[in-house]
């Protein structure tokens, strides 16, 4: 897959393109659904496969003082959409023209000149423009005018009614239900990150752990859970980790700690991506630290037969 970043001075060979448009916070399954649309339209009029987001996500760019977000990083979606076939993966700077563009000033200059679009695909509650303003409806009005087709794809759920948004997956995971927040992304939500040095306290324990920081993914509710993660050799370790504060022994900044089963060797500095498959208990404050390895221990046990039984 070509990353392409940015829309100006873009030469014929990395133009007309039928592209998904959106956001696509997390690649879930209601995105995979309009990845789905424009790959069949692109199969149809023998265009490359394209999908359009943004970087930053436009709610930060808006929201600098919110709270942590996101779903998943930008390799993490990249990832995503070569795995769906994406031919072209076009980030598009958020910066303060563009965040200016009314919908018709973005869909002439960027989708119709900048990229040559020849179809765009988007979601049911798709937005973009100024104000956002624009919506399908919109582009569906502006798109021949252009030179260019537009899909709108409509509102998807799965046969048990959960709607596919990046919204529910966001919820499900700060209610600690990671399952649930599985079965929308289509895959368990991951957090990916360098291993960073802490206080060496769980190895000292009996329970060395890999420290990574949240940065800005969204903050699932604090806890401990079964875990599985992949290494840069490719090989999956099971384990069980923290995403909290460690408020027994001196509270953090919120990060993942997870100990790896079976996995004893010097990770720092290396990148590893977590994924949270089972919630097993919230964060809480040990009297000890007798107590705490107990618990610890009892985790543990928890967790190999939770994910034994998933394999």
């Amino acid at each position: 897959m070509k990353r392409i970043r940015g829309w100006r001075n873009l030469g014929p060979e990395d133009k007309g393109a039928c592209v998904a448009f959106g956001a696509f916070d997390g690649v879930h399954r209601g995105h995979e659904k309009v990845i789905a649309a424009a790959a069949r339209v692109a199969k149809k009029l023998r265009a490359p496969l394209g999908a359009i987001s943004f970087e930053p996500h436009p709610w930060r760019w808006f929201h600098p003082e919110d709270p942590p977000f996101l779903i998943a990083t930008a390799e993490q979606q990249a990832r995503r959409f070569e795995a769906l076939g994406v031919e072209r993966s076009y980030v598009l700077p958020f910066d303060d023209h563009l965040a200016d563009l009314t919908a018709e000033g973005f869909a002439e200059e960027v989708l119709a000149k900048g990229l040559g679009v020849r179809h765009v695909v988007v979601g049911f509650d798709a937005s973009f423009g100024r104000g956002r303003t624009g919506d399908g409806d919109m582009l569906e009005r502006l798109g021949p005018t252009l030179g260019f087709g537009v899909t709108v794809v409509k509102p998807v759920t799965d046969r048990k009614g959960y709607k596919l948004s990046s919204t529910a997956v966001r919820h499900a995971l700060e209610a600690g239900d990671p399952k649930t927040a599985a079965k929308i992304l289509g895959r368990p939500f991951a957090i990916e990150g360098e291993v960073v040095h802490g206080a060496k306290l769980g190895k000292g324990m009996g329970f060395p752990t890999a420290n990574i920081g949240l940065d800005d993914y969204i903050r699932p509710r604090l806890g401990i859970y079964a875990t599985r993660t992949r290494l840069p050799d490719g090989r999956v370790a099971n384990g069980v980790a923290s995403v909290g504060t460690n408020p027994t022994v001196g509270k953090v900044e919120a990060r993942l700690e997870v100990y790896l089963f079976d996995v004893d060797e010097d990770l720092y500095g290396q990148v590893l991506e977590t994924e949270l498959i089972d919630f097993l208990r919230p964060e809480q404050k040990f009297v000890n630290l007798d107590a705490m390895i107990w618990q610890m221990h009892a985790d543990v046990d928890q967790a190999k037969r939770l994910l034994g039984r998933r394999r």
